[in-house]
C-alpha cells in the first residue's frame, strides 16, 4: 500500500474574508481530509494557528463570533500614532494553551514582513503569539510588532499565500486565496477609500500570483470579493462561501492524494 501523502494547506490573508478559510477546513474534515501542515499570512495565520493548536472548525467559528470587531481594532495612542493589536494577542492567549510553535499539534509556518530588512520570514519555531499578531498587523493601521529587536508587519505585504515553506515537508500543497483577482466597476475607484482599497488588493495579488502556480491545487472563492476586508460580522455567509468553494474542488483534491 502506498504511503499516505502529506497535505499542506496555505491560507492567504484577506481580513474578514479569511473567515472563508474556516468553511474550507470544515469541508475537508467532513470528507476525512486532515492537513498535516499549515501556512498562513494575516487572517490565514490566525485561522492556521487556531487549527494547528487542535481547535475544530466550529470552535474557530466561535472564536470569530466572540472576537468583537471594535475590540479587535481597539484604539491606543502610542508613539507611532497607530492602533495597538493587543486584543488579538489576548484572545490568542486565552484560546491556545502554550505560546510555542513546538507545542502545536500540526506544523505551522507564519509569514511576517520584516520592516528593517525588507524581507519576508516564515516563522515555524519559538514564541507563537507575537508572530501571529505581527502577521496580521496591517501596515498604517496597526503598530509594527517588535520581535528580537526587529519590527514586523502583515505577512501579506510580501507573501500573502505562503506555499514555499510547505513544499519541503508535504507531498501535496493546497492553497486558499481569499483575495481573488476580480474586475471592479469604475465607480469603485472614484474616491479615496475605493482607490486605496483597490491599490492594496492589487499589491497583494502581485505577490500571490507566483504561488498560484507553485501549489498543486488552488481554492479561490471569488464570491468573497463582495465583502469588505473589515466585515468581520458577516461570518456566516463567508463561512458558507469557503465551504462551497472547497467542496467544488474535492474531486480534484482526492485525485491528487490518491483517495478514491
Amino acid at each position: 500500500m502506498a504511503d499516505k501523502k502529506r497535505i499542506g494547506l496555505a491560507l492567504s490573508g484577506g481580513g474578514a474574508r479569511g473567515i472563508a478559510h474556516i468553511g474550507v477546513l470544515q469541508a475537508l474534515e467532513e470528507v476525512g481530509i486532515f492537513p498535516d501542515a499549515i501556512s498562513g499570512a494575516s487572517a490565514g495565520a490566525i485561522v492556521g494557528a487556531l487549527y494547528a493548536s487542535g481547535m475544530r472548525p466550529e470552535e474557530i467559528m466561535e472564536f470569530v463570533k466572540k472576537a468583537s470587531f471594535f475590540k479587535m481594532f481597539k484604539v491606543a495612542i502610542p508613539f507611532s500614532g497607530l492602533t495597538k493589536h493587543t486584543y488579538l494577542r489576548e484572545r490568542l492567549e486565552e484560546s491556545i494553551a502554550e505560546d510555542s510553535f513546538e507545542a502545536l499539534e500540526k506544523k505551522l509556518f507564519v509569514a511576517i514582513a520584516n520592516l528593517n530588512t525588507g524581507e519576508c520570514e516564515w516563522r515555524h519555531s519559538g514564541a507563537l503569539f507575537d508572530v501571529v499578531t505581527a502577521s496580521s498587523s496591517i501596515p498604517l493601521l496597526f503598530q509594527p510588532v517588535e520581535i528580537d529587536g526587529q519590527f514586523y508587519v502583515d505577512g501579506g505585504l510580501l507573501d500573502n499565500m505562503p506555499v514555499a515553506p510547505l513544499k519541503p515537508v508535504c507531498d501535496v500543497t493546497v492553497a486558499v486565496n481569499v483575495m481573488p483577482h476580480v474586475e471592479v466597476p469604475g465607480k469603485a475607484v472614484q474616491n479615496l477609500i475605493g482607490i486605496a482599497q483597490r491599490c492594496f488588493d492589487l499589491s497583494v495579488l502581485a505577490n500571490t500570483r507566483p504561488n498560484m502556480d507553485r501549489c498543486d491545487l488552488l481554492i479561490e472563492p471569488k464570491e468573497v470579493h463582495g465583502f469588505n476586508i473589515f466585515q468581520i460580522n458577516r461570518y456566516e455567509p463567508l463561512f458558507e462561501i469557503g465551504y462551497k468553494a472547497a467542496m467544488e474542488q474535492m474531486g480534484a483534491l482526492r485525485a491528487l492524494i490518491g483517495d478514491s
